[in-house]
């Protein structure tokens, strides 16, 4: 089985948020909600100064807090290691939103805990997910992490990359290609 991941290389990523829109559109998200989002940090000090642009999502943590804090079991591990949250289980007690150290969650208009599938829906079908193939640069790549020939495990191999907050302990899937 594979072990799902995704990379966004930090030198091709513009900031243009097209992986917004088309989660938004692929994945019906309420409009005042967003399950990707693009962040600006700047870095350094003057005058050595670095505007950094972060597409942001859930990291599809492999020791998740938000699925071991989850009362009912509605955040749980799908297929390849995605975490993703059945509605029908989920009480809207956003004890999985405290969990999470990535802001990644938020309550829908429905009363439930919403947050980047990867798109699992699409990946069963052997597709990209919506940021993915919807990138005009071709900075975000998806893929196997236990595969050593996929693209992702290729570029995690050869470039240097990060998670965020490493000290969390959580195991993140999702990386930055510096």
């Amino acid at each position: 089985m594979p072990r799902y991941g995704m990379a966004i290389d930090l030198r091709t990523c513009m900031g243009c948020a097209a992986c917004v829109v088309a989660c938004k559109v692929e994945n019906r998200v309420d409009e005042d909600a967003f399950r990707c989002r693009v962040t600006q940090r700047s870095r350094g000090e003057f005058p050595n100064v670095h505007l950094e642009i972060l597409s942001e999502r859930c990291n599809q943590c492999s020791d998740a807090p938000c699925v071991w804090n989850c009362p009912t079991g509605a955040s749980h591990y799908a297929d390849g290691g995605i975490v993703l949250v059945d509605s029908g289980r989920c009480t809207g007690c956003k004890a999985c939103l405290a969990a999470c150290p990535y802001d990644a969650r938020f309550i829908n208009s429905r009363g439930v805990a919403e947050k980047c599938t990867f798109c699992v829906h699409r990946v069963r079908e052997g597709l990209q997910p919506a940021c993915v193939s919807t990138c005009p640069s071709r900075a975000m790549i998806f893929g196997d992490l236990d595969d050593p020939s996929s693209g992702l495990s290729r570029a995690l191999g050869s470039r240097r990359h990060r998670a965020l907050k490493p000290e969390a302990g959580t195991t993140p899937n999702l990386f930055y290609l510096e």
